[in-house]
């Protein structure tokens, strides 16, 4: 999928992949949810009431006219009129993506709002968050409801529905999915991690360390040279993002692989492009300790040079959140491998660093990845290493699959770990070191 362009690409064609790729992500169903575009003209841009959303083409996607004349071969969606009352209320707002994630339905139907410091970029990224009383589905009072509740805060970008799902707004389509994406993650997150004991928060404090944290001047060469093996890395890692994406480990707002190239340089993801769009041209090459000029490299660069000058074994890393992993980061709860022993084989003892470390003390996350592969950032993310990127990538899955069994494992009974005996069984017949 080509990188969305909101400067270049149509609405109806910007519509089109996001409500795509909404579907493809389980985030909405083949009759729910619309998204709409404001363009600068007052015309309103907006999916099609009744049909599939899982083959929308752009050709299904009607404009409402500023005069309220309609174009397309479709009635607009039936919740027209509350993305128009949004738009009235925030004439900033470009884009609205209105969905029933099933994380988020359910702290519609119990009256909640999602706690957003459990990860430092969810309250970033989703900024404090509304709720609007139960009304009608496309009805003119249900959009006097939610608009009313936009009122309440200049600061709402998104709005939790009694008993309905959530509706988002942005200065532009990417900025409103990259809002839901991110709410529905944080979502997920809190529901795994109470299923698992109880959620541990951030204080505001935390997060803003953490953002205070991120370096920004950074060192940079010029003329970097590109010979084949550097643009094959670059194609490499673009495609395990993509995979990481479709398979849920990776969202849009997170995530970050890089791989070894030559020596001590490597190559990395950049912040800020959306995970789903990542093209080769994006990702930044470090190379002697500096940056290729013109680029910002991953905020956690200086944590992934450290791990390559002292392991020379690790070639690739990626540094993700998976909704399952996740809830062992942010709930204290032990993330016990050794119930699974080909889990074990590939991941041994998975330990649990306090939320900063890879700020504060990374020496102490290197120190670690020299006998593990793996290492949980409480609050923060999962880090998984590897001698190739598809070796760190299936220890990846493997490590999200075994979480979620662990997950799922507590509405059953007890979980029975396999024994220290069978485990040195296991170091010994599989030479684990």
């Amino acid at each position: 999928m080509k990188q969305l362009d909101t400067q270049l690409m149509h609405p109806a064609e910007q519509i089109r992949v996001v409500i795509n790729r909404i579907y493809r992500s389980g985030l909405t169903t083949t009759s729910g949810g619309n998204i709409s575009i404001r363009d600068e003209n007052g015309d309103i841009w907006i999916t099609p009431g009744g049909v599939d959303k899982g083959s929308l083409t752009t050709k299904d996607i009607v404009c409402v006219k500023a005069d309220g004349t309609i174009e397309g071969i479709h009635k607009p969606s039936s919740e027209f009129p509350f993305h128009k009352a949004i738009y009235e209320i925030r004439p900033q707002a470009s884009a609205i993506i209105h969905a029933h994630p099933p994380a988020l339905v359910s702290f519609s139907i119990t009256k909640q709002i999602p706690n957003t410091n459990i990860i430092p970029q969810a309250k970033n990224v989703c900024g404090t968050i509304g709720f609007a009383p139960y009304d009608v589905p496309g009805s003119v009072d249900l959009g006097k409801k939610i608009a009313s509740e936009f009122r309440k805060h200049p600061d709402y970008k998104a709005v939790i529905m009694e008993n309905h799902g959530v509706v988002l707004c942005g200065n532009d389509l990417m900025d409103a999915y990259q809002r839901f994406e991110t709410l529905e993650f944080c979502a997920r997150t809190l529901i795994n991690a109470k299923i698992l004991g109880e959620p541990v928060y951030l204080t505001d404090r935390q997060i803003d360390q953490h953002e205070e944290a991120i370096p920004h001047n950074f060192p940079v060469f010029m003329n970097p040279a590109y010979p084949s093996d550097e643009r094959a890395i670059r194609s490499q890692i673009v495609g395990i993002v993509r995979r990481a994406c479709d398979q849920g480990l990776m969202i849009s707002s997170y995530g970050t692989v890089s791989v070894r190239w030559r020596g001590n340089d490597f190559l990395i993801t950049p912040p800020g492009v959306p995970r789903w769009d990542i093209e080769p041209h994006n990702i930044v090459q470090v190379k002697g300790g500096m940056i290729e000029a013109g680029k910002l490299p991953s905020r956690s660069v200086a944590l992934h040079q450290a791990i390559y000058q002292s392991n020379p074994e690790i070639n690739s890393i990626i540094l993700t959140q998976s909704p399952h992993l996740m809830g062992f980061c942010t709930s204290g709860v032990k993330f016990n491998v050794r119930t699974i022993p080909e889990s074990w084989i590939l991941l041994k003892d998975v330990p649990v660093v306090d939320f900063g470390t890879q700020y504060e003390n990374i020496q102490q996350i290197v120190e670690s990845l020299k006998s593990v592969p793996a290492i949980l950032l409480a609050n923060d993310s999962v880090i998984v290493t590897g001698d190739a990127l598809l070796q760190t990538f299936d220890r990846l899955e493997v490590a999200e699959f075994s979480a979620k069994s662990l997950v799922m494992s507590r509405s059953l009974g007890v979980v029975s770990p396999i024994s220290d005996e069978e485990v040195e069984d296991l170091r010994v017949a599989f030479k684990v070191q």
